[in-house]
């Protein structure tokens, strides 16, 4: 989603919000069992910000908002006491909501932490092992800064042929339209890819340009201090029905084994990436 029509967005639900459109859903649904999926929680118009700015959730301003109307209206619960209600060992409360985090991006804990500490609400972040520690960006932040930092305005891009742009707004479209065509394509073929847009947009990323971007491993055990829940969320971030059955055996195993080693105690939750209908399968 673009940052224009994420604003667009953003006014109709303040406005949905203000007729209590949601009030009135919220309480004729009261056995069902709500989940807030974030990613970043960031300021994507601020100086300087030069990684995927539509996997912003929400502005920290915004997620405080959005918390206090959480705490005011559902029952938050943890992935463990879901767990407990699908063994039938408890009931689910009414109003249940579940707040969930995809990536493991720093900002989960600079920005969003605090926020879930003031109202005291318990969250789950969903880890993706391989960029943990590490400066290695996912491919749509590393798209993202080539964009954002070419002084090109025209090239041609595999996938979408001939391109040009003349603001903000017609760049921004033409790398949405670039990255997912990018990611229906098979892992390989998708790596492959990315290694040619920098040079295409004669942009050349330099060392420690995604520093500090993700989570540590220290910071993501006092965290769990903190009472926040980790889960996998593989360890590349492949689609993972578009690798062999086994790559993708290996991702959900090796992710869960990393996570477990490093926070001394069972993962017993995953989000697959992507999370389309066409994303996942079950591995028996």
């Amino acid at each position: 989603m673009s940052i224009s029509r994420a604003r667009v967005v953003l006014s109709l639900l303040d406005t949905l919000v203000g007729l209590k459109i949601f009030d009135v859903i919220h309480y004729a649904t009261p056995n069902f069992l709500t989940v807030l999926n974030y990613h970043r929680i960031e300021d994507p118009f601020k100086q300087g910000f030069d990684t995927f700015k539509p996997n912003i959730s929400a502005r920290p301003q915004e997620f405080s908002r959005q918390m206090e109307y959480v705490k005011a209206r559902f029952n938050v619960i943890t992935c463990e006491q879901l767990a407990a209600c699908l063994r039938g060992e408890k009931k689910l409360p009414p109003h249940a909501a579940i707040i969930t985090f995809d990536d493991g991006y720093t900002d989960n804990l600079t920005n969003a932490l605090p926020i879930l500490q003031k109202y005291n609400l318990p969250a789950v972040i969903f880890l993706t092992t391989d960029f943990m520690g590490s400066d290695l960006p996912f491919y749509w932040d590393a798209v993202a800064y080539c964009f954002y930092h070419t002084k090109k305005n025209d090239a041609f891009l595999p996938l979408t042929g001939e391109c040009s742009w003349h603001d903000e707004h017609s760049r921004e479209r033409i790398m949405l339209r670039w990255i997912e065509a990018v990611k229906k394509l098979p892992e390989d073929e998708k790596r492959a890819m990315i290694q040619q847009i920098g040079p295409l947009l004669d942009v050349e990323i330099p060392a420690g340009a995604f520093a500090n971007l993700h989570l540590t491993w220290e910071q993501v055990r006092a965290m769990r201090r903190s009472g926040i829940e980790f889960g996998s969320h593989t360890a590349a971030h492949p689609i993972l029905t578009r690798i062999p059955l086994e790559q993708a055996r290996r991702e959900i195993q090796e992710s869960k084994r990393k996570i477990e080693a490093e926070i001394a105690e069972p993962v017993i939750s995953l989000a697959y990436p992507n999370g389309g209908s066409a994303d996942f399968f079950l591995l028996m």
